[in-house]
């Protein structure tokens, strides 16, 4: 690696960190053929033109022009420009410095262009791995909607015109849907009326056999002077495994349930999320009674040393 191989008229010789090449120089020789080639011109027309005693580069024109021409290559040839071998027992100390030098910018440089790439991958919105999420649906159909009320000239509170008959009927069953029963609701008489109705909705009755049985039985609807009390008629085989089993599905039903608690904007907050509060909670269930009196102490300020 020679010293000084930078040319004074090469447009790149402020930069320290420039070495000219063949390209540079080829840039150079042109524009001293095209300002000696000027000269001449100007000189047969018959007068020394200013611009003729100008330096290469020194004309606006040819110094945009070479100045692209030289990022250009700069920029196609820099990223594929191979490191060469260098014999570093033949460099003196100041090579051997600027070498280290060089190889450190273009780490550099290298490191800048991944965190810029890995930057610009992290802005971009990340790919649905599932289908399309429920909030991006919501907006898209919203502006699907604008759009079609725009086109009517109606605005947002007349979107249920744009409903069909089937979407209207499904939105009328939603609205006329009684809540779920809570507090002593759950033991009224509607509502046990109700899960009967609901647990025997899928038991099939063999009207054949039924009839068979209240013809065959004098006393099957008793009444309370009946002497034929606390006796049942004989249940089949089958009548008794499906009951069974549908007391095996109810427990499975009832296992699998889980619903929400109630949150109650009064209680005094001691958890930072919901598995704290319910390890909170068995604490107070096993040794809220013994910690009772400190924790009174602590929130009045009294148990404070003095």
């Amino acid at each position: 690696m020679a010293e000084g191989r930078v040319h004074p008229d090469c447009i790149n010789a402020s930069n320290p960190y420039h070495e000219c090449v063949d390209y540079c120089f080829r840039k150079i020789a042109d524009a001293k053929a095209k300002m000696e080639k000027l000269n001449e011109e100007a000189a047969a027309a018959g007068g020394e033109s200013s611009r003729a005693n100008l330096g290469p580069y020194d004309r606006r024109e040819d110094f945009l022009d070479g100045k692209l021409d030289m990022e250009k290559h700069e920029e196609e040839d820099e990223p594929e420009e191979p490191v060469p071998e260098v014999d570093m027992a033949s460099l003196t100390g100041r090579q051997k410095k600027l070498f280290e030098l060089r190889l450190k910018m273009n780490q550099a440089r290298k490191a800048n262009q991944t965190a810029m790439v890995n930057e610009k991958k992290k802005m971009e919105a990340p790919q649905e791995s599932r289908g399309i999420s429920k909030q991006k649906w919501i907006e898209e159909r919203k502006k699907k909607i604008g759009k079609l009320l725009d086109a009517n000239g109606l605005d947002m509170s007349k979107a249920y015109m744009l409903d069909t008959q089937d979407m209207a009927e499904q939105k009328y069953k939603k609205w006329e849907k009684d809540p779920a029963p809570y507090g002593w609701d759950v033991f009224n008489q509607k509502t046990l009326y109700d899960a009967y109705k609901k647990r025997t909705k899928n038991i099939n009755v063999d009207l054949e056999e039924y009839n068979k049985m209240k013809e065959a039985d004098p006393e099957f609807y008793r009444d309370a002077s009946s002497l034929q009390y606390g006796k049942a008629p004989k249940v089949s085989e089958d009548k008794i495994d499906k009951m069974v089993q549908e007391l095996k599905d109810r427990d499975e039903k009832r296992k699998s349930f889980s619903r929400r608690r109630r949150f109650r904007d009064e209680k005094d907050i001691d958890s930072i999320n919901d598995r704290n509060e319910h390890f909170n909670k068995k604490i107070e269930r096993a040794f809220g009674k013994y910690t009772l009196e400190i924790k009174n102490n602590l929130e009045r300020g009294t148990a404070l040393p003095d």
